[in-house]
Protein backbone atom coordinates (compact mmCIF):
# COMPACT_ATOMS: atom_id res chain seq x y z
CA UNK A 1 0.00 0.00 0.00
CA UNK A 2 1.49 3.41 -0.96
CA UNK A 3 2.67 5.54 1.95
CA UNK A 4 1.87 9.22 2.51
CA UNK A 5 5.02 11.33 1.99
CA UNK A 6 5.23 14.94 3.11
CA UNK A 7 7.19 17.16 0.75
CA UNK A 8 8.56 20.67 0.47
CA UNK A 9 9.52 21.83 -3.02
CA UNK A 10 10.32 24.98 -4.98
CA UNK A 11 8.20 25.98 -7.95
CA UNK A 12 9.48 27.70 -11.07
CA UNK A 13 8.43 31.10 -9.73
CA UNK A 14 10.54 30.55 -6.60
CA UNK A 15 7.58 29.94 -4.30
CA UNK A 16 7.64 27.17 -1.68
CA UNK A 17 5.14 24.36 -2.16
CA UNK A 18 4.27 21.84 0.56
CA UNK A 19 1.88 18.93 0.61
CA UNK A 20 1.43 15.16 0.71
CA UNK A 21 1.85 12.60 -2.08
CA UNK A 22 1.07 8.90 -1.84
CA UNK A 23 3.74 6.69 -3.37
CA UNK A 24 5.86 3.57 -2.79
CA UNK A 25 9.14 5.37 -2.01
CA UNK A 26 10.86 8.75 -1.84
CA UNK A 27 12.46 8.42 -5.29
CA UNK A 28 9.05 7.99 -6.92
CA UNK A 29 7.82 11.12 -5.10
CA UNK A 30 10.86 13.06 -6.30
CA UNK A 31 10.23 11.97 -9.90
CA UNK A 32 6.60 13.03 -9.70
CA UNK A 33 7.52 16.42 -8.26
CA UNK A 34 10.07 17.04 -11.02
CA UNK A 35 7.48 16.05 -13.60
CA UNK A 36 5.29 18.79 -12.16
CA UNK A 37 8.11 21.32 -12.55
CA UNK A 38 8.98 21.38 -8.83
CA UNK A 39 12.44 21.09 -7.27
CA UNK A 40 12.15 18.89 -4.15
CA UNK A 41 13.81 20.22 -1.01
CA UNK A 42 12.43 17.74 1.53
CA UNK A 43 10.64 14.38 1.22
CA UNK A 44 9.79 12.24 4.25
CA UNK A 45 7.15 10.25 6.08
CA UNK A 46 6.88 13.02 8.68
CA UNK A 47 6.53 16.75 8.27
CA UNK A 48 9.93 18.43 8.23
CA UNK A 49 10.96 19.69 11.65
CA UNK A 50 14.02 21.47 12.82
CA UNK A 51 16.18 19.69 15.32
CA UNK A 52 15.42 20.41 18.99
CA UNK A 53 19.07 21.32 19.34
CA UNK A 54 18.23 24.56 17.55
CA UNK A 55 16.19 25.58 20.56
CA UNK A 56 19.09 25.10 22.96
CA UNK A 57 20.72 28.32 24.18
CA UNK A 58 24.05 27.35 22.68
CA UNK A 59 24.84 29.72 19.82
CA UNK A 60 27.77 27.78 18.39
CA UNK A 61 25.77 24.57 18.08
CA UNK A 62 22.85 26.48 16.52
CA UNK A 63 25.15 28.01 13.91
CA UNK A 64 26.62 24.63 13.00
CA UNK A 65 23.16 23.19 12.47
CA UNK A 66 22.14 26.27 10.49
CA UNK A 67 25.14 25.91 8.20
CA UNK A 68 24.45 22.20 7.72
CA UNK A 69 20.83 22.73 6.66
CA UNK A 70 21.77 25.76 4.56
CA UNK A 71 24.39 23.71 2.69
CA UNK A 72 22.01 20.81 2.12
CA UNK A 73 19.32 23.14 0.82
CA UNK A 74 21.72 24.95 -1.53
CA UNK A 75 23.05 21.61 -2.78
CA UNK A 76 19.52 20.46 -3.62
CA UNK A 77 18.55 23.74 -5.28
CA UNK A 78 21.74 24.15 -7.33
CA UNK A 79 21.59 20.54 -8.53
CA UNK A 80 18.02 21.26 -9.65
CA UNK A 81 19.26 24.09 -11.87
CA UNK A 82 18.15 27.01 -9.67
CA UNK A 83 20.43 30.10 -10.09
CA UNK A 84 22.63 31.04 -7.13
CA UNK A 85 20.82 34.26 -6.23
CA UNK A 86 17.43 32.59 -6.45
CA UNK A 87 18.75 29.66 -4.37
CA UNK A 88 19.88 32.06 -1.63
CA UNK A 89 16.52 33.83 -1.70
CA UNK A 90 14.74 30.51 -1.28
CA UNK A 91 17.11 29.55 1.54
CA UNK A 92 16.06 32.63 3.49
CA UNK A 93 12.47 31.43 3.27
CA UNK A 94 13.46 27.93 4.41
CA UNK A 95 15.54 29.18 7.35
CA UNK A 96 13.52 29.37 10.57
CA UNK A 97 16.07 31.02 12.87
CA UNK A 98 15.95 34.81 12.53
CA UNK A 99 19.65 35.26 13.29
CA UNK A 100 20.81 32.98 10.49
CA UNK A 101 18.19 34.33 8.07
CA UNK A 102 19.74 37.77 8.54
CA UNK A 103 23.17 36.32 7.72
CA UNK A 104 21.90 34.68 4.50
CA UNK A 105 20.18 37.92 3.49
CA UNK A 106 23.44 39.80 4.03
CA UNK A 107 25.31 37.23 1.91
CA UNK A 108 22.69 37.74 -0.82
CA UNK A 109 23.09 41.52 -0.55
CA UNK A 110 26.87 41.32 -0.98
CA UNK A 111 26.44 38.88 -3.89
CA UNK A 112 24.07 41.26 -5.70
CA UNK A 113 26.58 44.02 -5.09
CA UNK A 114 28.96 42.31 -7.51
CA UNK A 115 31.00 40.04 -5.24
CA UNK A 116 31.48 36.31 -5.87
CA UNK A 117 29.59 33.82 -3.73
CA UNK A 118 32.83 32.82 -1.98
CA UNK A 119 33.65 36.43 -1.11
CA UNK A 120 30.07 36.97 0.05
CA UNK A 121 30.26 33.99 2.38
CA UNK A 122 33.66 35.14 3.63
CA UNK A 123 32.03 38.25 5.14
CA UNK A 124 30.67 35.95 7.87
CA UNK A 125 33.65 33.89 9.08
CA UNK A 126 31.80 33.05 12.30
CA UNK A 127 29.56 30.76 10.23
CA UNK A 128 31.55 29.83 7.13
CA UNK A 129 35.07 28.48 7.70
CA UNK A 130 38.09 28.94 5.45
CA UNK A 131 37.53 25.44 4.13
CA UNK A 132 33.94 26.28 3.23
CA UNK A 133 34.86 29.54 1.49
CA UNK A 134 37.79 28.06 -0.42
CA UNK A 135 35.71 25.11 -1.58
CA UNK A 136 33.06 27.48 -2.93
CA UNK A 137 35.76 29.56 -4.60
CA UNK A 138 37.15 26.42 -6.28
CA UNK A 139 33.64 25.49 -7.42
CA UNK A 140 33.07 28.93 -8.95
CA UNK A 141 36.41 28.76 -10.78
CA UNK A 142 35.70 25.30 -12.21
CA UNK A 143 32.01 25.85 -12.89
CA UNK A 144 30.99 22.96 -10.64
CA UNK A 145 29.31 24.84 -7.81
CA UNK A 146 26.45 22.35 -7.51
CA UNK A 147 28.76 19.38 -6.95
CA UNK A 148 30.88 21.44 -4.53
CA UNK A 149 27.87 22.11 -2.32
CA UNK A 150 27.01 18.43 -2.50
CA UNK A 151 30.48 17.59 -1.17
CA UNK A 152 30.24 20.33 1.46
CA UNK A 153 26.86 19.00 2.60
CA UNK A 154 28.38 15.55 3.06
CA UNK A 155 31.38 17.03 4.89
CA UNK A 156 29.21 19.07 7.26
CA UNK A 157 26.91 16.11 7.90
CA UNK A 158 29.68 13.65 8.77
CA UNK A 159 31.42 16.22 10.97
CA UNK A 160 28.17 17.00 12.78
CA UNK A 161 27.38 13.30 13.25
CA UNK A 162 30.79 12.61 14.80
CA UNK A 163 30.60 15.67 17.06
CA UNK A 164 27.08 14.73 18.21
CA UNK A 165 28.18 11.16 18.94
CA UNK A 166 31.11 12.31 21.07
CA UNK A 167 28.99 14.79 23.05
CA UNK A 168 26.13 12.35 23.64
CA UNK A 169 28.58 9.63 24.73
CA UNK A 170 30.19 11.90 27.32
CA UNK A 171 26.98 13.27 28.84
CA UNK A 172 26.18 10.20 30.97
CA UNK A 173 29.68 9.77 32.52
CA UNK A 174 29.81 13.49 33.31
CA UNK A 175 26.33 13.42 34.85
CA UNK A 176 27.27 10.34 36.85
CA UNK A 177 30.35 12.06 38.28
CA UNK A 178 28.42 15.21 39.20
CA UNK A 179 25.61 13.27 40.91
CA UNK A 180 28.09 11.08 42.80
CA UNK A 181 30.11 14.05 44.01
CA UNK A 182 26.94 15.90 44.99
CA UNK A 183 25.70 12.90 47.01
CA UNK A 184 28.97 12.70 48.96
CA UNK A 185 28.90 16.44 49.71
CA UNK A 186 25.29 16.20 50.95
CA UNK A 187 26.25 13.33 53.25
CA UNK A 188 29.28 15.16 54.63
CA UNK A 189 27.59 18.56 54.97
CA UNK A 190 24.10 17.64 56.26
CA UNK A 191 23.89 14.00 57.36
CA UNK A 192 27.18 13.41 59.20
CA UNK A 193 26.85 16.53 61.46
CA UNK A 194 23.60 15.10 62.91
CA UNK A 195 25.47 11.97 63.97
CA UNK A 196 28.32 14.10 65.33
CA UNK A 197 26.01 15.64 67.95
CA UNK A 198 24.97 12.18 69.16
CA UNK A 199 28.56 10.97 69.40
CA UNK A 200 29.70 14.06 71.32
CA UNK A 201 26.88 13.71 73.89
CA UNK A 202 27.94 10.12 74.63
CA UNK A 203 31.45 11.28 75.68
CA UNK A 204 32.85 8.07 74.24
CA UNK A 205 36.18 7.44 72.59
CA UNK A 206 35.31 7.36 68.91
CA UNK A 207 36.96 4.92 66.48
CA UNK A 208 39.63 6.48 64.26
CA UNK A 209 37.59 6.20 60.97
CA UNK A 210 34.66 7.96 62.66
CA UNK A 211 36.91 10.70 64.05
CA UNK A 212 38.40 11.31 60.58
CA UNK A 213 34.91 11.45 59.06
CA UNK A 214 33.64 13.93 61.65
CA UNK A 215 36.71 16.16 61.36
CA UNK A 216 36.37 16.17 57.56
CA UNK A 217 32.70 17.10 57.83
CA UNK A 218 33.47 19.88 60.33
CA UNK A 219 36.23 21.18 58.09
CA UNK A 220 33.88 21.26 55.08
CA UNK A 221 31.29 23.18 57.08
CA UNK A 222 33.82 25.77 58.20
CA UNK A 223 35.88 26.12 55.06
CA UNK A 224 33.63 24.78 52.30
CA UNK A 225 32.95 28.26 50.96
CA UNK A 226 36.69 28.84 50.66
CA UNK A 227 37.04 25.66 48.60
CA UNK A 228 34.24 26.74 46.28
CA UNK A 229 35.69 30.23 45.94
CA UNK A 230 39.18 28.85 45.26
CA UNK A 231 37.80 26.42 42.69
CA UNK A 232 35.92 29.25 40.94
CA UNK A 233 39.02 31.45 40.86
CA UNK A 234 41.20 28.57 39.64
CA UNK A 235 38.64 27.73 36.95
CA UNK A 236 38.49 31.34 35.76
CA UNK A 237 42.30 31.61 35.74
CA UNK A 238 42.61 28.35 33.80
CA UNK A 239 40.03 29.56 31.29
CA UNK A 240 41.93 32.81 30.76
CA UNK A 241 45.23 30.97 30.37
CA UNK A 242 43.78 28.46 27.93
CA UNK A 243 42.51 31.43 25.94
CA UNK A 244 46.11 32.42 25.19
CA UNK A 245 48.19 30.77 22.46
CA UNK A 246 50.63 29.12 24.88
CA UNK A 247 47.83 28.08 27.24
CA UNK A 248 45.80 26.48 24.47
CA UNK A 249 48.86 24.58 23.26
CA UNK A 250 49.56 23.35 26.82
CA UNK A 251 45.93 22.32 27.35
CA UNK A 252 45.66 20.47 24.03
CA UNK A 253 48.94 18.66 24.68
CA UNK A 254 47.76 17.66 28.16
CA UNK A 255 44.47 16.26 26.84
CA UNK A 256 46.29 14.04 24.36
CA UNK A 257 48.21 12.44 27.26
CA UNK A 258 45.09 11.37 29.20
CA UNK A 259 44.77 7.55 29.02
CA UNK A 260 42.01 6.35 26.68
CA UNK A 261 40.58 9.86 26.23
CA UNK A 262 43.75 11.10 24.53
CA UNK A 263 43.59 8.24 22.04
CA UNK A 264 39.96 9.07 21.23
CA UNK A 265 40.77 12.78 20.77
CA UNK A 266 43.73 12.02 18.49
CA UNK A 267 41.62 9.77 16.29
CA UNK A 268 38.82 12.33 16.17
CA UNK A 269 41.27 15.02 15.01
CA UNK A 270 42.75 12.64 12.45
CA UNK A 271 39.25 11.96 11.09
CA UNK A 272 38.51 15.70 10.94
CA UNK A 273 41.81 16.37 9.15
CA UNK A 274 41.29 13.54 6.66
CA UNK A 275 37.71 14.52 5.86
CA UNK A 276 38.71 18.13 5.21
CA UNK A 277 41.68 17.09 3.05
CA UNK A 278 39.55 14.65 1.05
CA UNK A 279 37.07 17.43 0.30
CA UNK A 280 39.76 19.95 -0.64
CA UNK A 281 42.08 17.69 -2.66
CA UNK A 282 39.17 16.21 -4.62
CA UNK A 283 38.37 19.73 -5.83
CA UNK A 284 41.90 20.54 -6.95
CA UNK A 285 42.83 22.88 -4.11
CA UNK A 286 46.68 22.92 -3.92
CA UNK A 287 48.07 20.55 -1.30
CA UNK A 288 49.96 23.18 0.73
CA UNK A 289 46.93 25.44 0.78
CA UNK A 290 44.73 22.48 1.74
CA UNK A 291 46.99 21.73 4.72
CA UNK A 292 46.69 25.31 5.92
CA UNK A 293 42.90 25.28 5.62
CA UNK A 294 42.59 21.88 7.31
CA UNK A 295 44.80 23.03 10.18
CA UNK A 296 42.62 26.10 10.73
CA UNK A 297 39.45 24.06 11.32
CA UNK A 298 41.02 21.52 13.71
CA UNK A 299 40.29 21.78 17.43
CA UNK A 300 43.62 20.57 18.83
CA UNK A 301 46.34 23.18 18.38
CA UNK A 302 49.16 20.70 19.03
CA UNK A 303 48.10 18.51 16.11
CA UNK A 304 47.16 21.48 13.93
CA UNK A 305 50.56 23.07 14.53
CA UNK A 306 52.32 19.95 13.27
CA UNK A 307 50.74 20.51 9.85
CA UNK A 308 53.13 23.43 9.33
CA UNK A 309 55.98 20.88 9.33
CA UNK A 310 54.02 18.73 6.88
CA UNK A 311 53.51 21.73 4.57
CA UNK A 312 57.24 22.48 4.67
CA UNK A 313 57.97 18.88 3.72
CA UNK A 314 55.54 19.09 0.81
CA UNK A 315 57.28 22.26 -0.41
CA UNK A 316 60.63 20.41 -0.29
CA UNK A 317 59.20 17.70 -2.52
CA UNK A 318 58.97 15.00 0.16
CA UNK A 319 55.30 14.34 -0.48
CA UNK A 320 52.85 14.29 2.41
CA UNK A 321 53.24 10.81 3.95
CA UNK A 322 56.88 11.16 5.06
CA UNK A 323 56.59 14.53 6.83
CA UNK A 324 53.26 13.45 8.35
CA UNK A 325 54.93 10.37 9.88
CA UNK A 326 57.81 12.54 11.13
CA UNK A 327 55.49 14.76 13.22
CA UNK A 328 54.47 11.73 15.34
CA UNK A 329 51.11 13.44 15.98
CA UNK A 330 49.02 11.14 13.80
CA UNK A 331 48.39 7.38 14.12
CA UNK A 332 50.95 5.28 12.15
CA UNK A 333 48.29 3.89 9.82
CA UNK A 334 47.55 7.40 8.51
CA UNK A 335 51.01 7.76 6.97
CA UNK A 336 50.83 4.27 5.43
CA UNK A 337 47.48 5.05 3.80
CA UNK A 338 48.78 8.31 2.37
CA UNK A 339 51.87 6.54 1.03
CA UNK A 340 49.59 4.23 -0.91
CA UNK A 341 47.56 7.23 -2.10
CA UNK A 342 50.69 8.96 -3.39
CA UNK A 343 51.90 5.83 -5.16
CA UNK A 344 48.55 5.21 -6.87
CA UNK A 345 47.81 8.87 -7.62
CA UNK A 346 44.52 8.68 -5.71
CA UNK A 347 45.30 10.82 -2.72
CA UNK A 348 41.77 12.22 -2.44
CA UNK A 349 40.24 8.73 -2.28
CA UNK A 350 42.79 7.66 0.31
CA UNK A 351 42.02 10.71 2.45
CA UNK A 352 38.33 9.79 2.24
CA UNK A 353 39.12 6.19 3.20
CA UNK A 354 41.26 7.43 6.07
CA UNK A 355 38.40 9.63 7.30
CA UNK A 356 36.01 6.66 7.27
CA UNK A 357 38.49 4.50 9.19
CA UNK A 358 39.21 7.05 11.92
CA UNK A 359 35.60 8.16 12.32
CA UNK A 360 34.80 4.52 13.05
CA UNK A 361 37.86 4.21 15.31
CA UNK A 362 36.85 7.37 17.18
CA UNK A 363 33.47 5.87 18.01
CA UNK A 364 35.17 2.67 19.19
CA UNK A 365 37.68 4.66 21.30
CA UNK A 366 34.89 6.71 22.90
CA UNK A 367 33.02 3.49 23.71
CA UNK A 368 36.18 2.08 25.33
CA UNK A 369 36.66 5.24 27.37
CA UNK A 370 33.07 5.32 28.63
CA UNK A 371 33.07 1.57 29.33
CA UNK A 372 36.02 2.11 31.70
CA UNK A 373 35.11 5.54 33.06
CA UNK A 374 31.51 4.77 34.05
CA UNK A 375 32.23 1.72 36.28
CA UNK A 376 35.31 3.50 37.67
CA UNK A 377 33.18 6.44 38.80
CA UNK A 378 30.60 4.07 40.30
CA UNK A 379 33.36 2.14 42.09
CA UNK A 380 35.04 5.24 43.52
CA UNK A 381 31.78 6.76 44.69
CA UNK A 382 30.66 3.42 46.14
CA UNK A 383 33.89 3.04 48.09
CA UNK A 384 33.65 6.57 49.52
CA UNK A 385 29.99 6.18 50.52
CA UNK A 386 30.78 2.73 51.94
CA UNK A 387 33.57 4.17 54.09
CA UNK A 388 31.21 6.88 55.39
CA UNK A 389 28.53 4.34 56.30
CA UNK A 390 31.08 1.99 57.87
CA UNK A 391 32.48 4.84 59.98
CA UNK A 392 29.01 5.67 61.29
CA UNK A 393 28.22 2.01 61.99
CA UNK A 394 31.46 1.62 63.96
CA UNK A 395 30.52 4.58 66.14
CA UNK A 396 26.95 3.32 66.65
CA UNK A 397 28.29 -0.12 67.62
CA UNK A 398 30.67 1.49 70.11
CA UNK A 399 27.80 3.43 71.73
CA UNK A 400 25.78 0.24 72.11
CA UNK A 401 28.73 -1.52 73.73
CA UNK A 402 29.16 1.32 76.23
CA UNK A 403 25.45 1.26 77.02
CA UNK A 404 25.57 -2.48 77.73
Amino acid sequence: MPAAYHFKAVAGDGKIRTGILHSDNEKAVARELRAQGLAPVYIGLQRQKRSLEWKLPVLARGKRRDVLFFTQELSTLLNSGVPVDRALTISTELTERQEFRAIVLDVLRVLKGGKSLADSLATHPECFSNLYVNMVRAGEASGSLASIFERLAEFERTRDDLRSYIISSMIYPALLAVVGLGSILVLMYFVVPRFAAVFEESHMVMPLPTKIMLETSRWLQNYGWMILASAAVAGAALRLYVGTTLGRLWWDTLRLKVPLLGDALRKAETARFARAMATLVANSVPLVQSLGIAGAIMNNRRIAGSLDQVAQGVKRGEGIAVPLRRTMQFPPLAAHLLSVGEETGKLDLMFARMADIYESDTRAAIRRFTSVFEPLIILVMGVIVGILILSMLLAITSINEVAV
